[in-house]
Formats: structure tokens, sequence, C-alpha cells
């Protein structure tokens, strides 16, 4: 398989792979308002991880955009922002999960959402549910209230063919999803699309 060919992650589904030093990730949202949840591990010592805690701190903000690194738990950089068509992404919020459509939306019979989808997909490289962090929610829009802190979830802003691109800054392998959750991507399930280029 030519590695710059575009791949295509179906809805509500996930995928893994590995991401070598040097190499660019492009994440695209080909119909628009769809997010993907993306985790990445060091290929070569699993237990370090993307860290949303660690990334925003240093940062000191929320949102992340061009040029803004995402750390892993040990204060490594993992990936780089290098280009981004949208500006606004979520750090904050999991992977939705079986338990959160039946705990927020009342679900009788769950999708195993983001994080099942997760799970099955790296388990192969020996990485169990429970070391999956909290994502970096690529196109979701999660604005925050300036007084009480709350919360909501609402439209994506990324139009049809709207990327965000990676560069690793180590060897990583990467999760990546289709979100699964009907309030993060305005309603409807949609594909999303990855390329890997040297």
């Amino acid at each position: 398989m030519d590695r710059a060919d575009v791949q295509q992650i179906e809805p509500r589904s996930g995928v893994a792979f590995t991401l070598d030093r040097g190499q660019r990730l492009t994440v695209i949202d080909p119909r628009g308002e769809q997010v993907a949840d993306l985790v990445a591990y060091n290929r070569h010592d699993t237990a370090e991880v993307i860290s949303s805690g660690r990334t925003l701190d240093y940062a000191s903000r929320i949102y992340l955009t061009t040029g803004d690194p995402l750390y892993s738990n040990r204060s490594n950089v993992l990936l780089r922002i290098v280009e981004d068509t949208v500006g606004r992404h979520d750090f904050l919020l999991t992977p939705c999960s079986a338990d959160t459509f039946r705990i927020i939306y009342g679900d009788t019979d769950p999708h195993r959402g983001c994080f099942g989808n997760l799970a099955a997909a790296l388990a192969p490289y020996g990485i169990a549910p429970d070391a999956i962090p909290v994502a970096f929610n690529c196109f979701m829009n999660v604005p925050i209230d300036g007084i009480t802190g709350a919360l909501t979830v609402e439209p994506p802003l990324s139009r049809a063919g709207d990327r965000i691109v990676f560069t690793a800054e180590t060897d990583l392998i990467i999760g990546l999803t289709a979100c699964s959750a009907l309030q993060s991507n305005n309603g409807s399930f949609k594909p999303i699309h990855y390329r890997i280029e040297a």
C-alpha cells in the first residue's frame, strides 16, 4: 500500500496503525461536522501515552492549533500540529463509550462508542482498555462558559475537506476513530479520512 494513499474510517468505527518519527499524519473531515478521536503511544514503550493534562498545562490554554505540541504523560512531545484549517478541537472530554450512552443519553442498548472502537483497534498492539487516555478530539467543538465553567458540545466548525496535520516526534502507535456520538457530530455519523506521508 502506498502510505500516501487516503484511507477511510467508516462511520462509528476506529483503526490503529504505526507512525514513524518524522512522518506526517493528516486527518481529514471529508463531509464536514465529524469528530475523530486520536490517541498516541510511544511505540517502544506503550506506558508512555498522549496526555491532555500535561499538554494543556504547558500550553496554558485549552484550544490547540498549528504549532502546538501534544505531550506525553512523561512530558515528551509525541506529536506536533503543523497545519490546521479549522482551529477548534477538544482535549478535555474522554472518548464516548457504552457507559457514556447509558449515563448521559439513557440508551438501553448502547453502542460501544469510540472507547470500544479504540480498545478493539489497539488490542493487537498489546494496549489494554484501561490504558486509553483522554483523546485529542479532532474537530470537536466544546465551548466553555467563562463564568460557570460549564461545558457544551456544539456542532464541529469543520467543513467538507477540512484537515489537521500532525508530525510524529517519535515512533508511535496511533488510534483514530470516526466518532460515534450524535451530539458531537451535529446529529449524523460520517466517515473520517486520513493520510500518512514521509
